[in-house]
């Protein structure tokens, strides 16, 4: 079988949609199938493992200068009929991916699956171009969702939230869930490092240590996290990641014990999960929260908003505590009941590694594997 995946953000850029693109890349090349990728440029790649990479000019888009924005090019074109698949995964469509399959849909019969991954109308409340709040755009972005995922063959949603968000704003063709693993080799406790303990608590290790992983961006809300450093005694914050905000997240918590990681990747980011207390994730609006997951793997109980696959990986009380978005009261009291009883935390952290054992993988990627081959079978009857 051979698959062609569009995508609107691809390696170097490093993000959720980025590692779950690679996951299922590294899964489909196991199981047989091949696999072409066709993105915007965002940097010098040519193949990521087994699957060529097939790039377009792009630019950076206004509202987020980390993602890019390209149109499909002859090329991408004359690539994708040679490669002639037997099925088209849409990862997320907006610009490239919009753009190219309005063109597909009028000139061939290659079946279309469209994965839903990100709520970027809703996250355009968070952005601003000069004095222009980039909420103006979200009715757009809204209207071009229902019309790829109407018209698309099959759709998938990463959480049952999101199931009912597209449904909310108009989507009537049926969507499926694609659950979201955790690869619990990668994200485990044994990765625990008292060196890194060192460096994410500032030289601090024996105070509560709180974690965030993820963009440094207005929807995540981080500002909310002051809160906590002020109300909670001996609670530091360590913030793994980079974004648009940082440089005025930086003035809000001057003074504050917080430390600033940037990015870490592969045994570092191992470490860091594995060495904190309690993972933090304020987040306004989310698709699901892989990294959610992903810390707990690692052992940590979770505080998080109430968004996206939160609700379906999160036991109250047993592995983590979830608020309303913006309820700092609600966060602040959720890691209250951590920090002051030491025994919970530890069962909690049991608990949270004990279901992030049940989450792995290779099952959700076979079930996106059945999808392509019940779409394959359709296309060519």
């Amino acid at each position: 079988m051979r698959v062609a995946l569009f995508t609107d953000t691809f390696l170097p850029k490093v993000d959720g949609i980025t590692t779950v693109i690679c996951l299922l890349l590294d899964h489909l090349a196991e199981r047989g199938v091949e696999t072409l990728v066709f993105s915007p440029n965002t940097g010098p790649i040519e193949r990521y493992n087994q699957t060529p990479v097939i790039t377009a000019p792009s630019l950076p888009f206004p509202f987020y200068p980390d993602l890019k924005m390209a149109l499909p090019t002859p090329r991408t074109f004359r690539e994708l009929r040679a490669f002639n698949p037997d099925v088209i995964h849409f990862i997320h469509p907006s610009v490239f991916g919009l753009a190219a399959y309005a063109f597909l849909r009028q000139r061939t019969d290659w079946p279309a699956l469209v994965s839903y991954h990100i709520d970027y109308g809703r996250i355009a409340q968070h952005y601003y171009v000069g004095p222009f709040n980039a909420r103006f755009i979200e009715p757009t972005i809204n209207f071009l969702t229902r019309w790829i995922m109407n018209q698309a063959d099959y759709n998938l949603a990463p959480s049952r939230f999101i199931q009912q968000r597209v449904r909310d704003i108009g989507v009537t063709a049926e969507v499926g869930l694609w659950r979201r693993g955790v690869d619990t080799e990668k994200f485990n406790p044994r990765f625990a490092s008292p060196d890194m303990r060192t460096a994410l608590s500032g030289g601090h290790p024996n105070d509560l240590l709180l974690l965030y992983v993820g963009r440094i961006s207005p929807e995540k809300r981080l500002y909310d996290l002051k809160a906590v450093l002020e109300q909670v005694p001996g609670t530091r914050l360590a913030l793994v990641g980079d974004g648009p905000l940082r440089p005025e997240l930086e003035k809000t918590f001057a003074g504050q014990p917080v430390q600033w990681m940037g990015y870490l990747q592969g045994e570092a980011l191992s470490q860091a999960y594995a060495s904190a207390d309690v993972f933090v994730f304020p987040s306004a609006l989310e698709s699901f929260g892989l990294v959610v997951v992903e810390a707990m793997a690692a052992g940590l109980p979770v505080v998080a908003s109430r968004v996206g696959g939160v609700m379906d990986v999160i036991a109250e009380g047993e592995t983590g505590y979830t608020f309303a978005p913006g309820d700092v009261a609600g966060l602040v009291s959720g890691i209250r009941q951590i920090a002051q009883d030491q025994t919970r935390m530890a069962s909690m952290r049991r608990t949270a590694r004990a279901f992030a054992e049940t989450q792995t993988w290779p099952a959700m990627m076979d079930e996106v594997i059945a999808h392509y081959a019940r779409l394959a079978a359709k296309g060519s009857e």
